[in-house]
């Protein structure tokens, strides 16, 4: 049995029908048809869960994670990953020391809402991502649960002392002139109608069509158990 795959960039999608004969999916530059309809779409999976038909009782807020970068001279403060003991009632890890692949290492992340989906800056701000936040009753109530917490990572992202303070939990001797800027990634986070922040994962699955709404911190070992389980479930349901 021979199978191929294509794959298409910069294409959004603007509409899904869903009939007897299968998906057909409609972005802004074409349309494809599938029997079976897979999203997997991170920041936007609950927008395309919608469109399948989906009731959702959850929404997908995002919340950006920004890092600093420790300068060569100063690595060998850290010689392997370095984390605090997590939260359990907060889904975020909090500020630690990752050894990259290629030698570098982060510090961080503190987690801030983000005012756009694609926010990876902090001048980032999308209206139609700003609105959908506030329409949202769920916000409201993790605001007002998490509010000194929240604050204290927005003052952390604008303040760099505030931030090393955190991190000299860790290790004493970082000083801010140990660190300089570096990238920033945005978390596709679940939060339900009652304001709680999802940590586990969500898969929707309706006639015809598997959502994956939340799949949190998979990392790059544990989502091929992620896409073996999601293979599984649509082998269950169709005639494959």
């Amino acid at each position: 049995v021979s199978s191929s795959a294509e794959i298409k960039f910069n294409e959004e999608v603007t509409d899904i029908k869903i009939n007897s004969q299968g998906t057909e999916v409609i972005t802004h530059k074409s349309s494809f048809s599938s029997k079976f309809f897979i999203n997997c779409s991170g920041l936007y999976s609950d927008e395309i869960a919608v469109k399948t038909g989906a009731k959702l009782d959850v929404r997908i807020i995002p919340f950006r994670g920004e890092y600093y970068r420790i300068r060569d001279d100063r690595k060998y403060l850290i010689r392997n990953l370095i984390y605090p003991v997590p939260d359990p009632e907060f889904p975020f890890l909090g500020v630690h020391f990752t050894r990259k692949i290629n030698g570098d290492i982060e510090a961080g992340p503190n987690a801030v809402l983000a005012f756009s989906k694609e926010g990876y800056s902090k001048s980032s701000f999308r209206v139609r991502d700003f609105l959908s936040i506030m329409k949202w009753q769920g916000f409201y109530k993790v605001s007002g649960r998490y509010f000194k917490t929240g604050m204290g990572e927005f003052y952390r992202s604008l303040v760099k002392d505030a931030f090393v303070k955190s991190l000299r939990k860790l290790v004493p001797d970082i000083s801010p002139q140990d660190l300089v800027t570096g990238g920033s990634g945005v978390r596709a986070q679940a939060v339900d109608r009652n304001g709680k922040l999802v940590d586990d994962f969500i898969i929707h699955q309706g006639n015809g069509v598997i959502n994956v709404l939340n799949a949190p911190s998979p990392a790059a070992t544990a989502s091929l158990a992620i896409g073996s389980k999601i293979a599984d479930l649509y082998l269950e349901k169709s005639d494959f």
